[in-house]
């Protein structure tokens, strides 16, 4: 059955398919390390198709490091525990595996590269999810039709990738991205850092056209900020302090911790 199918519920928002399927994405007793120091401390999690979870906790907490940790960045080495998506243990698999089997990761701060246009960014990004190799005309063409959904100016696809770019252009960048590489899974890395409020509910409304046009694509949005959840109606809040999960609960967690902050849940 496809994911988000005969969908059911175990814990918040955890949209798991037919009765005894594993979720779209699951983090179990996650212990990582960078360096010999331990910054994730057993984390879990997990994530269902179709659904928005939201991963919030102050600086330092580890959840930055979740992000990378989730699309196998080298930096950081996995000590315990497993990361399973669509029921795979992908532990062990390397970034660009992760990538072509459907994960995706919107970075807080994007990478610029001088010289590389978004557009020849793209074909080699979206030919290698694919498998295939695809034609400047058809990258262009979607490209295309996804900036006029987006309202981005055509011209955007000829400049060079994030050289140059604001932060509100680097960030729909990112959603044109995710958009266009059709991921089942995606992590927004503090995607709305940085961002005004005009930019924040621009890039917060393509989050939502992506989604309608792929209603069982996964999203953890990991934020400082309620304005965004605000913008995108998260599934699950879930709480990291000091590399664990501290709490779960509906969309009025997060309105908790910007009344009272984190003193609760510190050890």
């Amino acid at each position: 059955m496809a994911p988000g199918t005969g969908a059911t519920t175990s814990g918040p928002g955890a949209t798991t398919g037919e009765p005894g399927t594993a979720p779209l994405l699951e983090v179990v007793d996650l212990h990582v390390s960078a360096d010999g120091v331990p910054i994730l401390k057993g984390v879990d999690l997990s994530v269902g198709a179709g659904s928005v979870h939201a991963l919030m906790g102050p600086n330092g907490s580890g959840k930055s490091t979740l992000a990378k940790v989730l699309l196998g960045d080298p930096a950081y080495q996995v000590t315990q525990g497993a990361i399973r998506f669509q029921g795979e243990d992908v532990t062990a698999w390397p970034t660009d595996v992760r990538g072509k089997a459907g994960m995706f990761l919107a970075f807080q701060d994007p990478e610029s590269i001088a010289g590389v246009p978004v557009l020849q960014f793209l074909r080699q990004a979206l030919s290698a999810r694919r498998g295939e190799d695809l034609s400047v005309l058809e990258i262009r063409l979607s490209m295309m039709e996804w900036m006029e959904k987006l309202g981005m100016d055509p011209a955007f696809g000829e400049r060079h990738l994030n050289d140059g770019f604001s932060g509100g252009e680097k960030k729909r960048n990112e959603i044109l991205q995710m958009a266009l590489l059709e991921p089942e899974f995606a992590v927004l890395d503090e995607t709305d850092s940085g961002l005004d409020v005009d930019a924040l509910r621009i890039v917060a409304r393509g989050v939502r056209t992506v989604r309608e046009t792929r209603p069982d694509l996964g999203v953890l949005v990991i934020t400082h900020y309620r304005r965004i959840l605000d913008e995108l109606s998260p599934d699950a809040v879930h709480v990291l302090v000091d590399g664990a999960v501290v709490a779960e609960g509906g969309p009025e967690l997060a309105a908790r911790l910007e009344q009272e902050g984190y003193d609760p849940w510190r050890p």
